[in-house]
């Protein structure tokens, strides 16, 4: 038995959750998420989240709101018909032709949303208390009826009145409600607020916690639901929503199975998921994002890195496998012999005491001046340190790209071993096919794995420079280039040209037909 909040008796939020404790998880990713700003799944993209919240074992998926037209309609339908072993909803108004909508798609359940608090009740719908509360046991009942899973949702409910919100919840449980749902939909409340209202909701029957984030609280208000009885969590993956966003589903996982042994979903799958709806919103992860952020199990500090290298488990609280992710160990202005060492292995160049410290010296001075130090930069160094010649594999000799009017081509020339190779390629855009002319002139030597490919312009203007960042792999080698050019398209070869020569300068280039070529685009 764990203590949520400290063990102090005093303490209004005082209680207590342990690995017998049952939680779930709803996931309204397709439906609140897909409220921010800017945010528009298409069908294919909700069934391929669908099918991914499913394999990760998330009990309730919110395929939609069947009400908002009859494209989401088909969305939801396209959802359900994947016969899914989640329970997938649809959210639903206080109107009865909603559930019919939500009935025609096929769903198992519905979400039903009626006024909570006065704001709501009066100024927004324009009816009375009691007609809410009639009005919902009419919904419930009537839902019911049609062996529909029922949650009712109070909407603004903590802004309510908690007697009115408790005889509402009341009025639906007794109509047959499976539970009932306390929403912070403008991410109002406080911890003591929420506690205070879950518990009185959660004396009646099952209860469900529904937070946003917009005063930093999403998080703390889920865990104030949970010591006060809830059991059922709503929210997003990465945290997407309206305004400030949803609590991310993935930090209330992995805080209640490290922190209480409780298991909600596949953790393992979480951070494909989260690259998976970043893709399809367009919403970047942050970098300093708990869980699936870049930074969250990435190392630079020399102390840091040294206390890494001899224990995994010395600057991190769970190990990142855990996630679906890897640890990176990166060098910057804070690296240390360590880790630069560690580095350098990486790519099999072995240095001598003096070689490392006057390569220490040179990272470092290169991360002063603000710049990540990528592993192209690392042996660039110490290939002038150690007086080393570069001997190059691959390197790009001409590159010429079209994208006016038709379709986007380009061709290269490149020099490969002591072989000069020309072809090309056409794409979605400049960059697109600069990357297939030179997946053509490799041929199968061009199996290494495109992980990351990333853009910054660093200058202003028409003219701006930009700095093209790439990530590659080929087996369990992996390479960071970063490149500088006001030609984004030349600036993106270039990089990638640049991580293909590292990876494969110490590979004897091959005169057998290989399978097909797997370097990835963007």
């Amino acid at each position: 038995m764990v203590d949520l909040f400290g063990g102090n008796p005093d303490n209004p939020l005082a209680s207590t959750v342990d690995s017998d404790d049952s939680v779930q998880l709803l996931d309204t990713t397709l439906r609140d998420g897909e409220q921010a700003p800017g945010v528009s799944l298409t069908p294919d993209e909700k069934a391929d989240i669908a099918r991914s919240l499913d394999r990760a074992g998330i009990e309730f998926i919110e395929a939609g709101s069947a009400c908002t037209g009859e494209g989401e309609r088909e969305t939801i339908r396209q959802v359900t018909a994947l016969d899914l072993d989640a329970t997938v909803t649809s959210f639903a108004r206080g109107v009865r032709n909603d559930i019919d909508l939500a009935l025609d798609c096929g769903v198992d359940g519905v979400t039903i949303v009626v006024p909570a608090s006065d704001k709501h009740v009066e100024r927004k719908v324009g009816t009375t208390h009691d007609e809410v509360v009639e009005n919902t046991g009419d919904l419930v009942a009537y839902a019911k009826d049609h062996d529909l899973w029922v949650e009712v949702i109070g909407e603004d409910g903590s802004r309510a009145d908690l007697d009115f919100l408790e005889r509402l919840m009341r009025e639906a449980l007794e109509a047959g409600a499976d539970r009932s749902c306390y929403a912070d939909t403008v991410g109002h409340a406080t911890p003591e607020t929420t506690y205070e209202y879950v518990s009185r909701l959660a004396d009646l029957g099952p209860v469900s916690t529904h937070t946003h984030d917009d005063l930093g609280l999403g998080m703390t208000n889920v865990w104030a639901s949970l010591a006060a009885g809830a059991d059922l969590v709503h929210g997003t993956i990465n945290g997407i929503g309206e305004r400030a966003g949803n609590v991310a589903l993935e930090e209330v996982a992995i805080a209640l199975a490290h922190g209480y042994g409780v298991e909600t979903m596949d953790l393992e799958q979480v951070y494909d998921l989260a690259q998976q709806v970043s893709h399809a919103t367009g919403v970047p992860l942050p970098p300093n994002k708990a869980v699936v952020g870049e930074n969250a199990f990435t190392h630079e500090s020399g102390i840091h890195t040294d206390g890494t290298l001899k224990d995994d488990t010395m600057y991190e609280p769970y190990p990142p496998e855990m996630v679906g992710r890897e640890r990176r160990l990166v060098l910057g202005k804070h690296a240390g012999r360590a880790g630069v060492r560690a580095a350098l292995e990486e790519h099999d160049v072995d240095v001598d005491e003096e070689e490392l410290a006057a390569i220490v010296e040179r990272v470092k001075r290169l991360g002063d001046r603000d710049k990540r130090v990528t592993d192209a930069d690392l042996l660039a160094i110490a290939e002038d340190v150690q007086g080393r010649e570069r001997d190059r594999h691959v390197e790009l000799l001409d590159l010429t790209a079209a994208s006016g009017g038709g379709t986007p081509t380009a061709s290269v020339r490149l020099r490969v071993g002591d072989d000069e190779r020309v072809a090309s390629g056409t794409g979605s855009g400049p960059v697109d096919a600069a990357v297939e002319a030179v997946r053509a002139a490799l041929g199968s030597e061009a199996d290494a794995q495109l992980e990351s490919y990333h853009v910054d312009a660093i200058t202003g203007g028409t003219d701006a420079v930009v700095t093209v960042e790439v990530e590659m792999s080929k087996g369990d080698r992996t390479v960071t280039v970063a490149t500088s050019d006001s030609d984004i398209t030349r600036c993106s070869v270039d990089a990638m040209v640049e991580a293909l020569d590292r990876l494969l300068s110490t590979d004897a280039p091959s005169t057998e037909s290989g399978p097909e070529e797997t370097l990835a685009d963007d």
